[in-house]
């Protein structure tokens, strides 16, 4: 992905931590499905029972067909992407962990600069949650 004016390094809390995502940011620019507060928190993505490879398949081609992402790891039921905003090049990252004890996918969505996100980081998984709509089978 090419570099722009506000592009930062990636985080180091990135990845799984006791089978966890991150905490999200104290600041108001990132939600998570596993924050405990309501300013934070957003909805796991829905996931067939015992579906996580076929999951993760799907989310892969989602985030690869939204534009201005790049798929940085995958690993089993663990991915992770970097969102690009064009021109300035700001970073969201997102990654997505199958929990398939809870028949969902854990997503956390978090801007790397700024106090704000403008509901961005809200917005997307969202938009992932709605093309993920309709998906209810194993392939």
């Amino acid at each position: 992905m090419r570099q722009g004016l506000f592009a930062s390094p990636r985080p180091d809390n990135l990845g799984l931590h006791d089978g966890m995502l991150a905490p999200a940011p104290s600041t108001p620019n990132g939600v998570s499905s596993q924050a405990t507060d309501s300013k934070h928190y957003v909805a796991p993505l829905p996931m067939p029972q015992d579906c996580c490879v076929s999951a993760m398949e799907k989310l892969h081609g989602i985030i690869e067909s939204m534009g201005h992402a790049e798929i940085v790891s995958e690993d089993g039921g663990y991915l992770h992407a970097e969102f690009h905003t064009p021109v300035l090049g700001f970073v969201d990252d997102v990654e997505i962990v199958c929990n398939e004890e809870e028949g969902v996918c854990h997503v956390r969505s978090v801007s790397r600069r700024g106090l704000s996100d403008l509901g961005k980081n809200r917005q997307r998984v969202e938009d992932i949650r709605q093309r993920l709509e309709g998906w209810g089978y194993c392939s």
